[in-house]
């Protein structure tokens, strides 16, 4: 892995997500794709997501996660930038970076406008298939002759998430775990096939009450005995991957910076997004060498804060596509250690978390790959 300091660099185009469905179609024999990862060649592949599931969470979790500990576990994959959900998903779904994908952050400003849009929930006025408009690993696998499904919540289906990040598989909607895992099986039986699984309660659990304590690993420990029974209940010759999307730090007080507290940071600001753990800053025209500055001055080490041109040249985002780029903040503000800037004012929500993810330090960046294939 390429680590600068305390960061993990992604690594896009050699382990990173983006990598993962073009190695799996590669694996299955579909024909066009390059397979990064050295998976085992198979004609069936289910790929479940577990949402959270950082590879130094599950690392220091094995005593509670007997399964998962005792697959394959390939050199670990990178994340994007930033590593959260909706960037990740997305660099999975297409196997682009999120500088040519687009999706650049959980909340992104739209171009000539000062608003964000937050990826999670879409805003109605925002043409999905305009924003990531090439077309998704699932689709192309389609067209490369697999049968292409997902198996998510069924209010995820259509949204502007969804569209970006997952058209062209079949969409089944499964609400329980239990619907999810029998689904999946059933799904999975079809030659040539590609089942796309996500699991997102050890994400949510996280954020509410932080990602080591109790509670965080009895859920652990009942999403490993879950996936242990799909296995179980997936054709012989199958292959099932899990990985995550991100993982995750728990913020303490001491470490909590509010902006509102300290107006000169939002000097020359026009517009604050992205989420706690990696700011986007967007700034007055000229100003961001200015407002980068301040931010260094008062946060000291505690953060790595880039200006766009440097987060680019620093491969943060991979290629930038000319419609990606004003996206991206000016200045972009990566909390390190147990470091995150907040807003009680314009995102009151993120003051009430104890988990959070979207940096660069190892915790965040690295997610599992893990691999149950048949023994030959």
């Amino acid at each position: 892995m390429s680590v600068a300091g305390d960061q993990v660099l992604p690594r896009y185009g050699q382990r990173s997500l983006s990598d993962l469905l073009p190695s799996v179609a590669c694996a299955m024999g579909l024909p066009g794709f390059a397979d990064a990862l050295g998976l085992p060649p198979a004609r069936r592949y289910v790929v479940v997501l577990v949402d959270g599931l950082g590879w130094h969470l599950l690392d220091s979790s094995r005593d509670v996660a007997p399964y998962l500990s005792s697959l394959d576990s390939l050199e670990p994959l990178t994340s994007g930038v930033p590593s959260t959900t909706v960037t990740s998903l997305t660099s999975l779904g297409t196997g682009l970076a999120p500088g040519q994908h687009g999706v650049v952050g959980y909340t992104s400003r739209i171009p000539g406008t000062d608003r964000l849009l937050n990826a999670l929930k879409w805003s109605a006025d925002v043409d999905p298939l305009t924003w990531q408009p090439y077309p998704s690993m699932f689709e192309q696998m389609g067209a490369a002759g697999a049968r292409v499904a997902t198996v998510n919540q069924a209010s995820f289906e259509g949204t502007g998430l969804t569209v970006c990040s997952q058209r062209g598989a079949v969409y089944y909607g499964a609400d329980t775990v239990w619907e999810r895992l029998s689904v999946v099986a059933e799904v999975a039986k079809a030659d040539c096939s590609l089942t796309y699984a996500y699991e997102s309660t050890l994400d949510h659990l996280g954020h509410d009450v932080g990602c080591t304590g109790p509670a965080w690993r009895r859920r652990l420990a009942e999403v490993d005995d879950e996936l242990l029974r799909l296995r179980a209940a997936l054709p012989s010759d199958s292959v099932m991957v899990v990985t995550a999307d991100h993982g995750m730090v728990d913020i303490a007080t001491e470490g909590r910076l509010d902006v509102d507290d300290f107006p000169d940071l939002l000097d020359d600001v026009v517009l604050l997004g992205g989420e706690a753990r990696l700011r986007h800053v967007y700034c007055r025209a000229g100003a961001d060498g200015d407002v980068a500055a301040r931010w260094r001055e008062r946060l000291g080490d505690r953060a790595a804060i880039l200006t766009r041109a440097a987060a680019e040249e620093a491969g943060w985002f991979g290629p930038v596509a000319p419609a990606v780029r004003p996206r991206i903040g000016d200045v972009l503000v990566a909390g390190l250690d147990g470091f995150a800037a907040f807003s009680r004012r314009l995102f009151p929500v993120e003051g009430k978390m104890i988990g959070f993810h979207g940096s660069l330090t190892p915790q965040e960046m690295l997610v599992p790959l893990l691999v149950d294939a048949p023994r030959r």
